[in-house]
């Protein structure tokens, strides 16, 4: 796959509009979540968010061009720490885009949940936005893995998981946030904007069990 110029521009325009709106969801306040997608895969090239950047700010400039080893090639600043971790995703299912949020309802259920290694949702219309799902009788599966500073030990972590789950549409890290992807660009929004909604709606359930 390889891509001109001009439709890296656009891929990368088209993931700044994507970030200004998840923002303004509060799904990455602040400095938290990065995002990836692939420019091309001979020879690898990924366009990463780079660090301690403002998601309601940031702009295509704040994106960084590297290599497979994760090298720059392209832009100024350092890229997200994290980038190893979009990496092992990449390598491991058929995406060409990476998103990371860091929403109330992802944390707190990623916190709650820890225990249990995941968390089952089932039941919901919405689980119909999911790839490959057609039926709101589905039950995702959505695992849960312990947050390190260590990334390539989370990295390591994240391919095993992958490697026994490789249906999974996305994954919580503990205290942390979520990790989902897509073919498309479009496609990793959406998994994004499903995941998040069912992660809320799971949350505010289970809330209002408890206080019934």
């Amino acid at each position: 796959m390889s891509e001109t110029p001009c439709q890296a521009t656009q891929d990368i325009d088209d993931c700044v509009e994507i970030i200004h709106s998840f923002s303004a969801r509060g799904w990455v306040l602040g400095t938290g979540g990065n995002f990836s997608v692939v420019l091309t895969r001979e020879p690898f090239r990924l366009a990463i968010t780079s660090s301690e950047i403002d998601k309601s700010a940031i702009s295509a400039k704040h994106f960084l061009h590297l290599d497979a080893p994760g090298n720059v090639l392209e832009g100024e600043g350092r890229p997200t720490a994290e980038a190893g971790l979009h990496r092992a995703v990449l390598e491991s299912v058929n995406a060409r885009a990476v998103f990371h949020t860091h929403s109330v309802w992802a944390t707190v259920l990623s916190t709650t949940h820890a225990s249990r290694d995941g968390l089952y949702i089932e039941g919901y219309e919405m689980l119909k936005g999911l790839q490959g799902v057609d039926s709101h009788t589905h039950r995702e599966w959505l695992p849960i893995i312990e947050n390190s500073q260590d990334i390539p030990t989370l990295s390591d972590a994240i391919r095993h998981l992958l490697a026994e789950k490789p249906k999974s549409h996305g994954f919580l890290i503990r205290g942390h946030g979520l990790y989902t992807w897509g073919k498309t660009i479009q496609d990793a929004k959406r998994h994004v904007e499903i995941l998040e909604f069912l992660l809320e709606v799971t949350g505010r359930q289970r809330s209002v069990s408890i206080e019934g």
